[in-house]
């Protein structure tokens, strides 16, 4: 059984979330009150194999109930049950922002301001958080984007055991990602930035990819990542990870940083581990 957790901050896109793991087939409850997840998983174990894939949302919402959480876990673990734990989370101007525009109440603050809210349930859930198997922050993700990480995670690639490699290029001025395992600094790379008839275009045009690529000092960096991930991926690899994330920054994002990412995904395909390329600040 693929047993799948869904929980995390309220208006971070956790029905986003679930939707997207019933697009993949997965068999998918929202706002399942923990206490129940027991007596759930044993419907499904008398379900002769029909239901393998399931997916659960248990959040804030259950109130009291959700207190449970953690005897729920021991009982997962007690049957022998392996389960992941998804946790989503934006930042609190981003959560404000969802819950105007939707008009809706904080399930934590009834009475009080939105952000009491965000901080009360921030407290209350940190625990699970410090336990869950990927954390997600959808601060700058559109519905689409959170949909492909899922599927990187959870695909068939995860599926099979095979890691998955995401590779995302930033600029440092919009901030770092907060959920890469590995961040490489490729600001000391000449900048196509200063050729006037470089800047409009990106990393991802034929000019500025041979603009960047072309000096030694970037071949050489790349060797030395090359070399440096020909050994780190495989041992990632065996302590049974499903997922790696690594972040390449410049300054802007659009330029140096993208031309890395994708030459490094290109190389990390050809040994054989499936990848997603992610440019998250190259409209910016």
């Amino acid at each position: 059984m693929d047993f799948v957790i869904i929980t995390g901050l309220s208006g971070a896109g956790k029905t986003e979330a679930v939707r997207s793991f019933e697009d993949r087939g997965f068999f998918c409850i929202d706002n399942l009150p923990p206490m129940l997840v027991p007596k759930f998983t044993e419907l499904v174990a008398q379900s002769g194999g029909t239901v393998s894939q399931v997916a659960v949302v248990m959040d804030m919402r259950g109130g009291k109930f959700f207190d449970d959480v953690f005897e729920a876990l021991k009982e997962l673990e007690k049957r022998g049950i392996a389960y992941s734990i998804l946790f989503l989370e934006a930042s609190d101007e981003v959560l404000v922002r969802r819950f105007k525009e939707s008009r809706r109440r904080h399930p934590l603050a009834p009475d009080g301001t939105i952000l009491d809210g965000i901080n009360l349930e921030r407290e209350r859930l940190q625990e699970l958080r410090g336990r869950a198997t990927h954390i997600i922050d959808t601060s700058n993700l559109k519905p689409r984007e959170l949909r492909e990480k899922i599927k990187a995670l959870y695909g068939e690639n995860t599926l099979n055991g095979k890691m998955h490699v995401t590779i995302t290029s930033f600029g440092y001025k919009h901030g770092i990602p907060i959920d890469a395992d590995l961040c490489f600094d490729v600001r000391f790379l000449p900048n196509p930035h200063y050729v006037d008839t470089l800047r409009p275009q990106t990393g991802l045009d034929a000019p500025v990819s041979e603009y960047v690529t072309r000096w030694p000092v970037t071949q050489h960096y790349i060797k030395q990542l090359e070399n440096f991930l020909s050994f780190q991926l495989p041992l990632f690899a065996s302590e049974g990870r499903s997922e790696l994330s690594i972040a390449i920054g410049c300054t802007g994002g659009r330029h140096r940083s993208v031309t890395i990412a994708e030459s490094l995904a290109s190389f990390i395909r050809e040994r054989g581990y499936p990848v997603t390329v992610e440019h998250r600040d190259i409209d910016k």
